[in-house]
């Protein structure tokens, strides 16, 4: 009966992933983690932005996250360093996180050389190049933009497709940096 329960519960939080969307099941498909891992992580991301979400210091649409085996990225903009502090606390208070990485950049007024139009094109265009190269499953790869700063997460099959990720990144116009946190399934 005790192993029937967490069975239950894995089954109970992909439908809920499934559900909340369209493109999970896809997800799960091409993913590098095992089901189990991957429901985990979801849970764990869903659990830190909640928690951003109700957090007076933490800003929620200046914090990002993202979890993968166990490992949390916080990505954003801050205006005070106890922004971050908050973020990472909230992150590390999370049953079954391992690590926390961060990718935090100050806060910019009004930047002319990168606005919010700017980001998404980025991605756009960053998206678009790991889309059209057939010799890789892009879906592995979440693309992020901050400040026209594009950062690479996932977790991909060899050293191949994260090398021929970080050079469509770098070779994208308007790119001022590529920070990728790509790792090689173990």
């Amino acid at each position: 009966m005790k192993r029937i329960i967490p069975i239950f519960i894995t089954i109970a939080l992909l439908a809920g992933i499934i559900l909340s969307s369209g493109c999970a099941v896809y997800d799960v498909a091409v993913e590098e983690r095992n089901v189990g891992d991957y429901a985990n992580d979801e849970k764990i991301t869903l659990i830190i932005k909640k928690e951003f979400l109700e957090d007076d210091m933490v800003k929620y649409m200046d914090f990002d996250a993202a979890t993968y085996e166990g490992h949390v990225y916080i990505l954003g903009e801050y205006e005070n360093h106890a922004q971050v502090e908050r973020a990472v606390k909230i992150a590390k208070g999370v049953e079954g996180v391992r690590k926390v990485t961060t990718y935090i950049l100050p806060k910019k007024a009004d930047d002319p050389a990168c606005g919010t139009m700017d980001n998404f094109d980025l991605y756009r265009r960053v998206t678009m190049r790991l889309v059209d190269d057939k010799q890789i499953w892009s879906t592995n790869i979440d693309v992020k933009t901050i400040q026209c700063n594009v950062i690479l997460l996932g977790i991909v099959a060899d050293q191949k497709t994260k090398d021929a990720a970080y050079t469509h990144a770098t070779a994208t116009p308007g790119a001022k940096s590529v920070k990728s946190f790509l790792t090689i399934k173990r």
